[in-house]
């Protein structure tokens, strides 16, 4: 991993840690928030990781980095005259703007490139060295549904805030818009997209209704 997708993962884990302890510190409820932020460790760590164990399985790696938007409509014309972070901005001010009540997680996105011997290992020379749509879809589900596991597993051991965490960060990365996970599975497979779109929803609907 290089420095600068270290970066942007610690930057990512620090937004989460924001966004999911607010509303603690509004409400003076600081004794959670030492575990907050282990948390945020733990679930931007099982879903990178997991991505790139993937990705390394398909002859391929995969980079993230903070959520950019440069393209905001249909037309050539519709953009920002740079790259603006959403990563950092969105959730922040979706925090800020309810009192932590809010939880929209979508951090990090992902990149993934066919390592130097794709072509030949798999399919011969001079063909396929690009990553597909249907593995690169593979390698962002596969970081959801790791996620999604280590929700089921922290609700198992009793670590609730864990498992809401969890479950809210899945969701909000299943969204299909710019370039967020749920977009690159979308494009993928959309019968998967739909399939860990609807378990990432009743995830976070009970995450809302019985871990609150």
């Amino acid at each position: 991993m290089e420095r600068r997708e270290f970066a942007h993962i610690l930057a990512g884990v620090l937004v989460l840690f924001v966004v999911s302890s607010l509303f603690f510190v509004i409400k003076g409820n600081l004794g959670v928030v030492f575990w907050v932020f282990i948390f945020s460790f733990i679930i931007i760590g099982v879903h990178v990781f997991s991505k790139k164990i993937v990705a390394y399985l398909l002859d391929s790696n995969v980079e993230h980095r903070i959520w950019h938007v440069y393209q905001y409509g249909l037309r050539p014309k519709d953009h920002f005259k740079e790259e603006v972070p959403f990563g950092l901005i969105a959730p922040l001010f979706l925090s800020v703007l309810s009192a932590g009540i809010l939880k929209f997680t979508g951090v990090l996105t992902y990149e993934s490139r066919a390592l130097k011997h794709r072509a030949a290992k798999r399919f011969g020379f001079y063909s396929f060295t690009e990553v597909t749509d249907w593995h690169n879809g593979l390698i962002g589900s596969c970081g959801i549904i790791a996620v999604l596991i280590l929700s089921v597993l922290g609700y198992s051991l009793d670590f609730e805030y864990l498992a809401k965490m969890a479950a809210y960060y899945a969701l909000s990365n299943m969204i299909p818009i710019s370039n967020l996970d749920g977009t690159q599975i979308f494009f993928g497979s959309r019968i998967m997209w739909s399939v860990l779109a609807l378990v990432s929803a009743l995830f976070a609907f009970a995450g809302f209704l019985i871990l609150v």
